[in-house]
């Protein structure tokens, strides 16, 4: 038994000598008349029995969904174990309609000549169909949602503007700086948006965002990290409440946390969101994990955090340069028409293109976009892409489906962060299941990435470049000889170079 004597026996001797706070509450309602003697032993028995009695039940206790969902979070129910996608889609003129209406601004507003085309060039690519980045099928997501009456919440270090001038989400009048937030206004009746921009405390903001979550289950509630890393300083929120609260305490949360995540050369603190440190932690279905490749896979997963009867935890590792890549943008048919959120993705081939596939790269994230333009540029036709926009809960039944055509096919896992980060530990287990129980021709999946290393990413911006494209060379064209004795910074886990 550790004793504070050990160390400090002169302050402890004065505390025993000194009466608690009972003793002395207890002396000053007798002296008062207020409480006798035998009235206080009756009260200090009775809630002795009281807790004595709870405590026995206690062995015996089954949880009983009245005893958690209730009052505000009545209706709701926990998560079952299908594919849950949600009825996330909305009717096609009703998002026209509200895309015009959010990028439409007063005409007594003053707005930048840049954040105008900006949004003028968002409204357009809803009315036409096509062409609709993640910006808009974000500020699309919010829109709809609040239209239909939920709240939406977001809060994070330049979350109006957004880290990579991409959200314009709260604009400046150019003339007297008078603030306007257009999710705010866009209609007559709809739910309460709050966007927060946010001082430089992780731990603290994230978790007031949590206890916002617990409070209110109607309103989606985001912390975006100003880059993904940034989550670093509020660990403790996210492994004591985020990612265990549901099973310490019988309490859900659907908390979604937005973290910008890529290798692009900007250095160790600027580029991992720790996808590794989510994946984990991932266990008995505590949070979701996903990395989109598209809009309207982000669209749905937005959605889908409230057009479910449970919440959860939703991480989303979301891209940096990737915001504006030409190809990382979605029809309107992605958004409408029964469409929901895929786990996997796959470039669509038809059965012709398929027949000609010998290698299979799986992926998750940014890194797809480099790969498929490169297999673009080259006119490779032997490479076919899919794309895990989920992580967690693994998508088991849909890379089943995806990998039934390419039983004979060679399977590469290629991601940008080095070895020992990155999802590779998490899927490689899960995947290799997944061929097994396929008995594709090759068991065992092979890895491409950077060698394991101690920081996240170089910082020399040349080194990352050259490292960047080895990796997508060798992903594309080496053989497994190649991959085992390139020195480049790459490496096959399993044959992994030492350091030089």
């Amino acid at each position: 038994m550790d004793l504070p004597e050990f160390t400090q026996p002169l302050m402890y001797k004065k505390i025993k000598e000194h009466s608690s706070t009972l003793k002395i509450y207890e002396k000053k309602l007798i002296g008062e008349n207020i409480l006798s003697k035998e009235d206080s032993i009756k009260f200090e028995d009775e809630y002795k029995n009281f807790l004595d009695s709870e405590f026995a039940l206690s062995k015996t206790y089954k949880s009983n969904k009245a005893d958690w969902l209730e009052g505000s979070w009545k209706g709701l129910s926990t998560a079952s174990f299908d594919a849950r996608r949600g009825k996330t889609a909305v009717e096609k003129n009703d998002l026209i309609s509200i895309s015009v209406a959010i990028h439409k601004l007063p005409e007594e507003f003053t707005a930048h000549k840049r954040i105008k085309k900006i949004y003028n060039d968002r409204s357009v690519s809803v009315l036409n169909g096509v062409g609709i980045d993640w910006a808009t099928a974000e500020a699309l997501a919010f829109a709809s949602l609040l239209s239909e009456g939920f709240g939406v919440r977001l809060s994070g270090q330049d979350v109006g503007r957004g880290t990579f001038s991409q959200r314009h989400a709260v604009l400046y009048d150019q003339v007297n700086e008078e603030r306007f937030v257009p999710l705010r206004h866009f209609q007559d009746q709809q739910g309460l948006f709050e966007i927060v921009d946010s001082f430089l405390s992780e731990y603290g903001v994230l978790g007031f965002e949590y206890g916002y979550s617990q409070v209110d289950p109607k309103t989606l509630v985001l912390w975006e990290g100003q880059f993904g890393d940034f989550a670093n300083n509020a660990q403790t929120i996210i492994d004591q409440f985020i990612t265990t609260g549901e099973r310490k305490w019988l309490r859900m949360s659907g908390l979604t946390l937005l973290l910008p995540h890529g290798h692009e050369g900007q250095g160790p603190e600027h580029t991992s969101g720790r996808v590794e440190r989510f994946l984990q932690m991932c266990a008995e279905d505590n949070i979701q994990v996903i990395n989109c490749t598209s809009p309207g896979n982000y669209f749905h997963a937005l959605r889908r955090q409230l057009h479910r009867d449970f919440r959860k935890p939703l991480i989303i590792m979301t891209p940096k340069s990737t915001l504006r890549h030409k190809k990382n943008t979605s029809k309107i048919e992605d958004f409408i028409n029964g469409s929901s959120f895929h786990r996997v993705m796959n470039d669509q081939l038809d059965q012709s293109s398929k027949d000609k596939i010998n290698r299979v790269l799986l992926c998750s994230g940014k890194i797809y976009f480099e790969i498929h333009d490169q297999i673009e540029s080259l006119g490779i036709e032997n490479v076919a892409i899919l794309r895990l926009d989920q992580l967690y809960p693994f998508p088991y039944d849909a890379l089943t489906d995806e990998l039934e055509c390419y039983k004979d096919c060679e399977i590469y896992w290629v991601q940008e962060e080095p070895s020992n980060m990155g999802a590779y530990f998490f899927v490689k287990e899960r995947i290799e299941s997944v061929m097994h129980s396929l008995n594709m021709k090759t068991k065992e999946l092979i890895f491409i990435g950077r060698r394991s290393s101690a920081s996240p990413a170089t910082g020399v911006q040349a080194r990352h470049t050259q490292n960047q494209k080895n990796i997508i060379d060798l992903a594309i064209k080496a053989d497994k000889e190649e991959i085992y004795d390139n020195k480049d910074g790459v490496s096959l886990l399993k044959y992994e170079l030492p350091i030089e």
